[in-house]
């Protein structure tokens, strides 16, 4: 039978510091209420500490995943950062985890994909697996959103918090794993939803700091017409693709972005809140973290032979799903 790719341990790291709505109220002209009807979160978690970069969150899920499955760090052949919010500009922070928990033989990168990036390394990642060029293969979803969010601007700052997750592929020949994929682009997207200065295009200077041009832009309504719409479609195309009904999918693992684009996409795949797996309440959008903290959460809920459809949007715009057959009972 053919080598699939499947997810044989997951785990999650999250700050100490809790950011609750009413601190927030405190900080910027909102409240409770209009944060919750509008996104769904309640609170979010916050790194805190002088040199502590998202690094130090996916060292501490990767470490805790080595523990839990009985590998050394040693073994892992390759490590895959998706992360928009990386120790630096080089060298990747996926370098840097390795560094941070021994893991001496293996390679690394970092993906970039905004939200989406955890989906498209978990499919990257999956492919060095299927070849057979690889046995084990981490994947880390992280990001320290609190480092390029306006703390004055309150379209924004509601929304994101800090976290990672990391999950461990390992060759399956039963076929649990990674089954199908579909991920998109968009590059238009990307006045929409972006971060102005920083890059080549606009270097840091004087002026992009003045201006916080180094922090999260976005247009809200633009952006959530478009992932209300791509996320419904892809996730209802992988259904189709794989001849899978309602009652077919055991759960659906939604990048927490807005609990309004949640509920439209599961109401696409005609799936009931209980098939939803949903943290956005707690954690707020960790942008590549959150779909590895819904898996991490959820896990002794899901069983054996379950069938998952991971989905997501980002800036870009990026979008994307993937079909995966669950492969081990908690």
């Amino acid at each position: 039978m053919a080598i699939t790719a499947a997810i044989t341990a997951v785990e999650g790291y999250l700050p100490d510091y809790v950011l609750t709505n009413q601190e927030l109220s405190q900080m910027v002209d909102t409240n409770d209420e209009w944060i919750t009807t509008r996104t769904g979160v309640k609170e979010r978690r916050i790194l805190k500490g002088a040199d502590k970069g998202a690094s130090v969150m996916g060292a501490e899920a990767v470490k805790r995943l080595c523990e839990k499955r009985g590998i050394s760090p040693d073994e892992i052949d390759l490590l895959i950062a998706a992360t928009v919010t990386g120790d630096y500009i080089f060298p990747a922070t996926a370098n840097i985890i390795c560094d941070k928990v021994g893991a001496k033989k293996a390679w690394s990168f970092d993906i970039n994909a905004a939200c989406s990036g955890f989906i498209y390394a978990l499919t990257t990642g999956a492919q060095f697996v299927q070849t057979g060029a690889h046995k084990k293969v981490v994947v880390v979803g992280v990001d320290k959103m609190s480092a390029i969010v306006d703390y004055t601007d309150r379209a924004t700052c509601v929304i994101f918090g800090d976290g990672a997750g990391a999950v461990l592929l390992e060759p399956s020949t039963e076929g649990f794993g990674i089954l199908d994929f579909k991920h998109q682009v968009d590059g238009s997207g990307r006045v929409h939803l972006y971060q102005k200065a920083g890059g080549s295009v606009k270097p840091p200077s004087i002026e992009t700091v003045e201006k916080k041009e180094h922090y999260i832009y976005q247009e809200g309504q633009a952006v959530f017409k478009v992932a209300v719409k791509q996320m419904a479609d892809v996730s209802a195309e992988m259904m189709v693709r794989n001849n899978l009904k309602p009652d077919d999918v055991a759960w659906l693992v939604p990048h927490q972005a807005n609990k309004r684009i949640i509920e439209a996409v599961a109401h696409r795949m005609e799936l009931p809140e209980s098939k939803v797996m949903l943290n956005i309440h707690k954690y707020g959008n960790t942008t590549s973290g959150t779909i590895p903290l819904c898996l991490w959460e959820y896990q002794k809920q899901m069983k054996k032979g379950d069938n998952i459809i991971l989905s997501a949007f980002g800036g870009g715009f990026t979008w994307g799903a993937i079909y995966v057959k669950w492969a081990y009972n908690s």
